[in-house]
């Protein structure tokens, strides 16, 4: 149990009052109560209805009793006192006489107190009373003990436990002194991390996770040994508040020392190393150890990875640090539905071996089929001689070798072969990709690869029977804080791709495109993160006939506007069918709020085309929509579920006034 000893300071009306003490309510005991008390709450498993077991029965081997705490309405104050008693605890298992249970509340008498001193309430009294006997002399004692013995074998003994919390205590002052009591300058600890905003509880956990802050801000500025050595709250009875002064020895200063790898069994541990960015001589802070945990989990095949630090710094003044890590199965199957009202439905299965040849090597083979249900354009296509049904699929195989020859260097291929059908054009393709991938940082990498394909397109500017072979190079940044759930950073993406007549394209074109994303939190607690998309893309070098309809961009979709159907924005063709534009710019503004620690709302709105120029022209219209989506927290990420409303329906267009999507991780 972690407390904390405050004393009674000379108050304004220079009044001395004793020492008490104040509690951290012990979490990991609570925990243990919970367990013990299983096989009796089982019916109530959730606690959804507020149920308390029954008490045992009178029995004339023992003194089972009924206990009853009152005097306070708060629900996690009356828990710690719940937590903290003897007689609450333990009421399942009733004392065999009287003496045994007015030893459980002599004990709660001295315990509670320290609770309600936990909880902000220093003034606060507990009176307890067994069988209508008031505990609190010698007399008292005997007394209570004979009346819990009258009730033997006949009723359950009552007991009752009157809480006056008294006034609550607020915290007035945080002080920080280093080891010779001197104050840190404020380059070194700034104003904030000692400012008291408003009337703050005086609560053993609000005096402990200040601290904990005041540390980490040391641990951050380089000091790895950073620790409190003492603390010293005082209350003041006449004002009820509390001072506390916390002296912080910061340790000495340190940089990043030998990374060592263990835990490797079948990956090459040199993978491994290829992952962690930071080097000897670094900076020390826990942002880098927290960023080479995140950098050495990218690693497919690994599992858990465990940074710890050294306990000592070698003779450089460095800090050891030591990677741990565990290996995944190599074989993984898994299978995927996905489901939009706009979009329909849509079933994907995969394969993956995450350790192919020891290297850590991942060969990803990846089967999706998708059909058109909810079908607008079925009669247009008719009309415009577009062979198709509404199914579509991709067969397609990745492969991905990193840290080649053990540098920052990964190959990236991958193969397909599928029929994407849209609605409003069908296309029959093959090609590959290989790429090596250069990574700077955990946050950034270029690639440059050799791309190429084959395939027809048709739609309603016609059939193109194309085959083009590029030099994709692209560059990618992403500072953010998680993947599904982002409330920091930005992400940027750009890619430039020259498919050239010399190297056998046809046609010759060249493609560009763009994407920015930012996370902006706006408390330390991230329950409102604002975030922002844009979005842009070209094609130049061919007509728009001439470029086939999976190359061109569309806009629409859960991914893009939501609302509209999938790549269905932009200019349209014979029968209005949509036939996609040489360029694209999109935007997305999100304000993701949560309600609870599970359950948040998110008001968006999300604006977009395509145009028929190779750059956006503002001439053309631009379209609109807004929505509002519900999230459910868990620990693997967001589950999503957004509906939007188009504001500028097209006209001639049959979709429906709302849309609905359902997915896991967030928009964007």
């Amino acid at each position: 149990m972690v407390s904390v000893t405050p004393r009674r300071g000379r108050s304004s009306a220079s009044s001395w009052l004793h020492p008490v003490s104040l509690w951290l309510r012990p979490l990991a005991l609570a925990a243990g109560l919970l367990a013990a008390a299983a096989p009796a709450s089982a019916f109530d498993l959730f606690g959804l209805f507020g149920s308390e077991e029954e008490p045992p029965a009178p029995s004339a081997a023992a003194l089972p009793y009924a206990v009853r705490i009152t005097g306070t309405d708060d629900d996690d104050l009356l828990k710690a006192l719940q937590d903290t008693s003897a007689l609450h605890r333990l009421r399942r298992e009733p004392p065999p006489d009287g003496e045994g249970l007015v030893r459980r509340a002599e004990a709660d008498l001295r315990r509670l107190p320290e609770a309600l001193s936990g909880y902000g309430y220093y003034a606060g009294r507990v009176a307890i009373r067994v069988d209508g006997v008031a505990l609190g002399t010698e007399a008292s004692v005997a007394a209570a003990a004979r009346a819990a013995e009258g009730a033997r074998g006949r009723a359950l003994v009552p007991v009752k436990v009157a809480i006056d919390s008294g006034p609550l205590y607020t915290l007035r002052s945080v002080t920080v002194r280093d080891p010779r009591g001197a104050p840190f300058p404020d380059a070194v600890l700034p104003e904030r991390f000692t400012r008291v905003d408003g009337e703050v509880p005086a609560r053993s956990a609000t005096v402990l996770a200040r601290e904990a802050r005041i540390v980490d801000r040391f641990r951050a500025l380089g000091h790895p040994f950073a620790k409190a050595v003492s603390r010293d709250p005082v209350v003041d009875d006449a004002a009820h508040v509390m001072d506390v002064t916390f002296t912080v020895d910061p340790g000495p200063l340190a940089r990043i020392g030998e990374v060592a790898v263990g835990g490797t069994q079948e990956i090459d541990p040199a993978v491994v190393r290829s992952f962690i960015y930071a080097e000897p001589g670094d900076p020390y802070s826990p942002k880098a150890l927290a960023d080479m945990r995140r950098s050495v989990a990218k690693v497919e095949g690994l599992g858990s990875v465990r940074v710890r630090e050294g306990e000592r710094l070698d003779a450089q003044g460095n800090l050891p640090i030591f990677v741990e890590v565990t290996e995944r199965e190599r074989n993984l199957i898994g299978v995927a539905a996905r489901y939009s009202t706009v979009d329909g439905p849509g079933l994907r299965g995969y394969y993956a071996n995450r350790n192919l040849f020891g290297g850590a090597e991942t060969l990803w083979i990846d089967a999706d089929i998708n059909y058109l249900g909810n079908d607008l354009y079925a009669r247009q296509r008719k009309l415009a001689g577009i062979d198709s049904n509404g199914l579509g699929g991709r067969l397609s195989a990745t492969f991905v070798k990193p840290a080649l020859w053990g540098t920052r260097t990964d190959l990236v291929a991958n193969a397909f072969g599928g029929r994407e059908a849209q609605q409003s054009y069908v296309v029959d393709a093959a090609g590959g990709t290989a790429a090596l991938r250069y990574r700077f940082s955990d946050t950034a990498f270029a690639q440059v690869g050799l791309d190429g394909q084959v395939g027809r397109s048709q739609d309603a500017l016609g059939i193109i029977d194309y085959r083009l072979v590029g030099v994709p190079v692209s560059v990618s940044y992403d500072s953010t804080d998680s993947l599904l759930d982002p409330t920091e950073g930005f992400r940027v993406t750009a890619s430039a791709t020259p498919y050239p007549s010399f190297l056998g394209s046809d046609p010759g074109i060249f493609v560009a495109k763009a994407q920015g994303s930012a996370y902006w939190a706006l408390d330390d607690e991230a329950n409102t993160v604002l975030a922002g998309r844009l979005g842009f893309g070209s094609i130049s070098g061919a007509n728009l006939d001439e470029i086939p309809a999976n190359i061109r961009f569309f806009a629409g979709g859960g991914g893009s506007v939501r609302g509209y159907a999938y790549r269905t924005l932009g200019p349209r063709g014979p029968f209005n069918l949509p036939v996609g534009g040489r360029s694209l710019l999109e935007a997305s503004l999100e304000a993701r709020i949560k309600v609870t620690d599970t359950i948040g709302v998110v008001p968006f709105v999300d604006a977009g085309t395509a145009f028929a120029g190779s750059l956006p022209d503002f001439d053309e219209r631009i379209r609109y929509a807004a929505g509002i989506g519900l999230r459910y927290y868990t620990g693997i990420g967001p589950i999503r579920v957004d509906l939007a409303f188009p504001l500028d329906r097209i006209k001639g267009d049959r979709n429906p006034p709302a849309a609905l999507y359902i997915s896991l991780g967030q928009a964007f």
